[in-house]
């Protein structure tokens, strides 16, 4: 039976370079949050159900108007939710499709909201990486070409790391001076176990 990791982490944290060091090695990731930027502008369903709860400009020459959605969506938390409700079913089937697919023993499943969503309850473990605050927000301007003031409204959509480290099985610090790859050696260590 295989084991099911979820990698988790708020914006910045750097989960996706933790899932990129697990595939580098061998492990099978899979990437949730690409899995829905693929399923919002590809699957007719979700595209219909997308413009019905946002309205006709959701989305923009067939392809999903991320901005107009951000904008809207991060105004108002019940929209947020209702959005969630729609997309993270699609990447769920899409998920246990993949896992199905797999011949590795573990797999790991990179989400930006697995507590969230309760996604963490499928899991067979969760690894949660954290990083200082203001090491987040540097990384998010730059990456993101956002505005301050956007990434903290962003932050402050998402769960503090306190609430999230009470649910985490593993917690792997991302704050440039602690190994990554070392503390994710000990983790999988204890995964393999």
């Amino acid at each position: 039976m295989k084991k099911k990791i979820g990698i988790t982490g708020g914006i910045a944290s750097g989960k996706s370079v933790v899932a990129r060091i697990l595939s580098s090695i061998g492990y099978p990731v899979f990437y949730s949050d690409t899995v829905a930027k693929e399923l919002v502008n590809t699957d007719p369903f979700l595209k219909s159900q997308l413009s019905k709860l946002l309205g006709a400009d959701a989305y923009s020459e067939n392809k999903l108007n991320r901005k107009f959605v951000a904008d809207k969506v991060f105004a108002d938390q019940n929209l947020l939710t209702e959005l969630n409700a729609l997309i993270h079913p699609a990447v769920r089937k899409k998920f246990d499709g993949w896992c199905s697919e797999q011949e590795s023993d573990i797999v790991f499943n990179e989400a930006a909201i697995l507590f969230e969503t309760d996604s963490y309850k499928r899991m067979d473990a969760t690894i949660l990486v954290v990083a200082p605050e203001e090491t987040r927000i540097s990384r998010a301007i730059q990456r993101d070409e956002a505005s301050r003031e956007d990434v903290l409204n962003r932050m402050n959509k998402q769960w503090s790391d306190e609430k999230k480290i009470s649910l985490a099985d593993f917690v792997l610090v991302n704050d440039e001076k602690h190994p990554v790859i070392k503390q994710l050696e000990k983790i999988i260590a204890e995964l393999e176990n």
